[in-house]
C-alpha cells in the first residue's frame, strides 16, 4: 500500500473512536431527557462504551498477532456496525449502556489494529510521523462529527445521530474490505498460547519505554475524557448554549487539537522524539493550570474557557502520536498486543479519572477545570521525567 493509502485507512481507523464520542455528545442532554435518566447515567453510555473498549483491546490484540489485522478489522468493524443500530432501538438508559458496550468491545478492533499497523509498516521515528499525519485526519473528523450530531438530533431526534455512527462504520467495513492489504508481515502462530502470553504481557508491561509512552498517551488522554463527559453539561446546561452552538465548541478543540498534530510533525523533523515530548508537556500544564485559573477567578461566560482549553488541546495533539507510537517501538513482533495493553491501559485510566470527577464535584464547571488541571500535571510529570529516563535506559 502506498503511504497516502495507509494515511488514510490509519486516519479512518483511528478517527472512528471520536465518531462513536463527539458525534453524539450534543445530544445527551436530550438523551436524559427523552430516557428520564440522570446526568450521571447518561454519562455511563460514553464511560461504558471506553472502559468496555479499553478491556476488549486485551483480546484483539494478541489475536491479531495470531491472525493478522484484516481477518480482525472486519470482525470487529461488523460487530461494531451491528450495536451501532441496536443503539437507536433502545427502550431505556439500561438498554442503551448495553449496546453502548457492545459497540465498545467492538470498537477495539479497528483502533487497536490502526496502532499496529504503523508498527508493521515503520520504524519508529518514521512512525510517529505518519501516526501524527494520521491523527491529523482524526482531528478533521471530529471538527465534523460534533457539528453533525448536534445538526442531525435537531433535525431527526437523537436516535439518528447515533446510526449515523453506524452508517460511518458500515463505510469503513467496505473499504477495508476493498483497499486493505495485510501488513502483518510474519503472524505469530504462539500468540494465543497461555504460556506465553500471560509472560508476553508481563514483558511488555515492564519494559521502560512502554511504560513512559503508555503513560504519556494516558495521561494526555484522560483530559480529553474529561472535556468530553463534562463539556456538554458546562456548555449546555450551566451556560446555556444551543446544540449546535456547543457543536461549534467542539469543532473548535478539534482544530486546536490539529494544529498539536502539525506542530508535532515539524517538531519531529527538528528534534528527538522525547524533546517534542517535553514541548507537549508544557502547552498540556499552560492549558490545564490557565483553566484551572480562569475558572478560580470567577468566570461567568463560556468565552474565557475556550483559550486554555484550546492550549491543552495542542498538548494532546502533539503528545498522541509519539506516545502512541512510541509504546509500540520496542515489540515489532507484538505490536497488536504492545498496542492493546497501551489502549486498554489508557481506557481505564480515562475510566478512573471520569469516575473521580464525577464523584467529587457536583459541579460540571469545578470537574472540567480541576480535571483538567490535574491530568495537565500529569503530562507535564510524564514527558518531563519517565521519557527521558526511559529513553536513557533504552540507550544504555
Amino acid at each position: 500500500m502506498s503511504d497516502a493509502r495507509v494515511v488514510i485507512v490509519l486516519s479512518l481507523l483511528l478517527g472512528i473512536q471520536p465518531v462513536s464520542t463527539d458525534l453524539y455528545l450534543p445530544t445527551l442532554p436530550a438523551i436524559s431527557a427523552s430516557l428520564g435518566s440522570s446526568a450521571a447515567q447518561t454519562q455511563l453510555t460514553l464511560s461504558a462504551l471506553l472502559l468496555a473498549f479499553g478491556g476488549s483491546q486485551l483480546v484483539w490484540g494478541p489475536l491479531s498477532d495470531r491472525f493478522g489485522r484484516r481477518p480482525i478489522l472486519l470482525l470487529g468493524l461488523s460487530g461494531y456496525v451491528l450495536f451501532s443500530f441496536a443503539s437507536t432501538l433502545v427502550p431505556s438508559i439500561e438498554w442503551l449502556v448495553a449496546a453502548r458496550v457492545g459497540q465498545g468491545l467492538a470498537l477495539g478492533a479497528p483502533v487497536m489494529c490502526g496502532r499496529a499497523i504503523v508498527r508493521d509498516l515503520y520504524p519508529p521515528v518514521a512512525g510517529a510521523r505518519v501516526m501524527s499525519r494520521a491523527l491529523t485526519g482524526l482531528g478533521v473528523l471530529a471538527c465534523v462529527s460534533a457539528p453533525l450530531g448536534a445538526l442531525v438530533a435537531e433535525l431527526f431526534g437523537w436516535r439518528a445521530a447515533l446510526a449515523a455512527t453506524g452508517v460511518f462504520g458500515f463505510g469503513l467495513l467496505l473499504l477495508v474490505w476493498r483497499q486493505f492489504e495485510e501488513s502483518l508481515a510474519c503472524p505469530d502462530h504462539a500468540a494465543l498460547a497461555l504460556p506465553r502470553l500471560l509472560p508476553g504481557w508481563g514483558r511488555i508491561v515492564g519494559h521502560p519505554v512502554f511504560r513512559a509512552y503508555a503513560l504519556l498517551a494516558a495521561a494526555s488522554y484522560c483530559g480529553l475524557f474529561v472535556i468530553l463527559a463534562v463539556s456538554s453539561f458546562v456548555f449546555i446546561g450551566e451556560f446555556g448554549l444551543g446544540r449546535q452552538q456547543y457543536g461549534l465548541v467542539l469543532l473548535s478543540n478539534a482544530l486546536a487539537y490539529i494544529s498539536g498534530t502539525l506542530l508535532c510533525r515539524r517538531l519531529l523533523h527538528r528534534f528527538a522524539v522525547a524533546r517534542t515530548v517535553a514541548v507537549g508537556g508544557v502547552l498540556a500544564l499552560v492549558g490545564g493550570l490557565g483553566l484551572l485559573a480562569v475558572v478560580t477567578s470567577g468566570a461567568h461566560s463560556p468565552l474565557p474557557l475556550m483559550p486554555p482549553i484550546w492550549v491543552y488541546m495542542m498538548a494532546h495533539g502533539v503528545c498522541q502520536p509519539c506516545g502512541q507510537t512510541g509504546a509500540l517501538s520496542p515489540f515489532p513482533r507484538a505490536a497488536g498486543t504492545a498496542s492493546a495493553l497501551s489502549g486498554c491501559l489508557m481506557m481505564a485510566l480515562a475510566f478512573g479519572v471520569g469516575g473521580w470527577v464525577g464523584s467529587s464535584f457536583g459541579d460540571p464547571i469545578q470537574a472540567l477545570s480541576w480535571g483538567v488541571s490535574g491530568c495537565s500535571v500529569w503530562v507535564a510529570l510524564v514527558a518531563w521525567l519517565l521519557v527521558p529516563r526511559a529513553v536513557v535506559q533504552d540507550t544504555s
